[in-house]
C-alpha cells in the first residue's frame, strides 16, 4: 500500500509540472496580450501613447521575454508563494484569489454536502424499490434535473421570486450588507440568499449521482453472491450495507476528482447570472482581458486540485475495494 501512494504521488507531481505548462501555454496561445489590447483601449479613447512609451510598459509587466522565459520566471514564483501580479487589477493574484475563496469554498461546499446527502439516499431507495411510484417519481425528477441547464434554472428562477415576491435573489448580500462588516444581521441574510445558489448549483450533479447509484446498486443486487447471502438467511439491511452498497459507491467516490476544482472555482456561468462573488467570474474576465498571471494561476490552481482529487479518490477506493490491485 505504502508503495502504490508513493508512485500515486509521484505521477501527480509530474502531471502537476506538466499541467502548469499547459496552463501557461493555453492562455499565452492566443495572439496579442494584455498590453496590446491595453495600449488599443488607450488609443481608442484619444491617449496619445509613444512606441517608446509602449515598450516601457512591456518591460514594466516582464512581457519582453521570450514565452518559455516567462513561464519559468512565472513558475519560479508560484514555489516560491508568489503567483503574480494581475495586469488588469494591478493587485497581487493571491490576494485577487483570497478575497473570493472564503465564498466560493462556502458555496460550492455545501453545494457538494447537500448533492452527496441527497443523492445516495435516493439511489438507494430507487434501487431497492424498482418500479415502485417512488422509484418513478425520482426517475422523473432526475431526468429534469439532468436536463435542465443551471443557468437556465437560475434565470427563471430569478423572475419567478422577482415577479411573485418582488424579490431579488441575486448576490449573496442585500445591498445595504454588500459592504458592511461581519455581524449577526449579516450573517442571516447570508443564509437567506443561500439556498437558491445551493439548489441551482446543485441540482444536475444530485440527478446524475441519484441515476448513478440507483444503476451501480441494482447491477450489484443482481450479482451471484448477493443471491447466495439472501439464500444463507442474512438479513437484508446488513446485506445491503456490507456488500452492494460498498461496492455502489465506488463510482461516486471516484468524483473526489472533479468536485476539489469545482469547489475552488465554484460554477463560473451560475455565479455570473446570480452575481456571485465567487472565482468563477474572475477568471472569466481574466481570461477575456487576457490578464495572463491571474489565469495561469488561478487554471494551475484548478489543474492541481483535480490532480490531488484524482490521489486522493485512488487511495479511497483501494481501501473501500480489496479487489484493486496496487499497481
Amino acid at each position: 500500500m505504502r508503495g502504490y501512494i508513493l508512485r500515486r504521488f509521484l505521477y501527480m507531481l509530474l502531471l502537476m509540472f506538466m499541467g502548469s505548462i499547459v496552463s501557461f501555454a493555453v492562455i499565452t496561445l492566443p495572439p496579442g496580450d494584455y498590453l496590446t489590447a491595453y495600449v488599443m483601449d488607450l488609443k481608442a479613447r484619444g491617449s496619445d501613447i509613444s512606441a517608446e512609451m509602449e515598450e516601457a510598459l512591456r518591460h514594466q509587466y516582464g512581457l519582453d521575454y521570450p514565452v518559455y522565459v516567462q513561464y519559468f520566471r512565472w513558475l519560479g514564483r508560484v514555489l516560491r508563494g508568489d503567483l503574480g501580479m494581475s495586469f488588469a487589477w494591478n493587485r497581487p493574484v493571491s490576494q485577487l484569489i483570497g478575497e473570493r475563496i472564503g465564498m466560493t469554498v462556502l458555496i460550492s461546499f455545501a453545494a457538494l454536502i447537500f448533492t452527496y446527502l441527497v443523492a445516495i439516499p435516493i439511489g438507494i431507495y430507487s434501487a431497492v424499490r424498482q418500479y415502485s411510484a417512488g422509484d418513478y417519481l425520482f426517475t422523473f425528477m432526475t431526468f429534469i434535473g439532468v436536463s435542465i441547464p443551471n443557468f437556465l434554472l437560475a434565470l427563471v428562477l430569478m423572475m419567478f421570486f422577482s415577479k411573485t415576491f418582488g424579490l431579488n435573489v441575486g448576490g449573496l448580500f442585500s445591498k445595504e450588507y454588500t459592504q458592511a462588516a461581519w455581524s449577526w444581521a449579516k450573517l442571516v441574510d447570508l443564509l437567506k440568499h443561500l439556498p437558491v445558489p445551493l439548489l441551482v448549483i446543485s441540482l444536475s450533479g444530485t440527478a446524475w449521482l441519484t441515476r448513478t447509484m440507483r444503476a451501480m446498486l441494482l447491477d450489484e443486487l443482481r450479482r451471484p453472491y448477493v443471491q447466495t447471502a439472501r439464500a444463507k438467511g442474512l438479513k437484508e439491511n446488513k446485506l445491503l450495507w456490507k456488500y452492494p452498497i460498498r461496492v455502489a459507491v465506488l463510482p461516486i467516490a471516484s468524483t473526489v476528482g472533479w468536485a476539489l476544482p469545482g469547489i475552488f472555482s465554484g460554477s463560473t456561468i451560475v455565479a455570473i447570472v446570480l452575481d456571485l462573488p465567487t472565482i468563477g467570474p474572475l477568471l472569466f474576465k481574466s481570461l477575456t482581458t487576457q490578464d495572463m498571471f491571474l489565469a495561469a494561476s488561478t487554471v494551475l490552481i484548478s489543474t492541481a486540485l483535480t490532480l490531488i482529487g484524482t490521489f486522493i479518490s485512488d487511495i479511497f477506493i483501494a481501501w473501500l475495494d480489496p479487489r484493486i490491485q496496487y499497481a
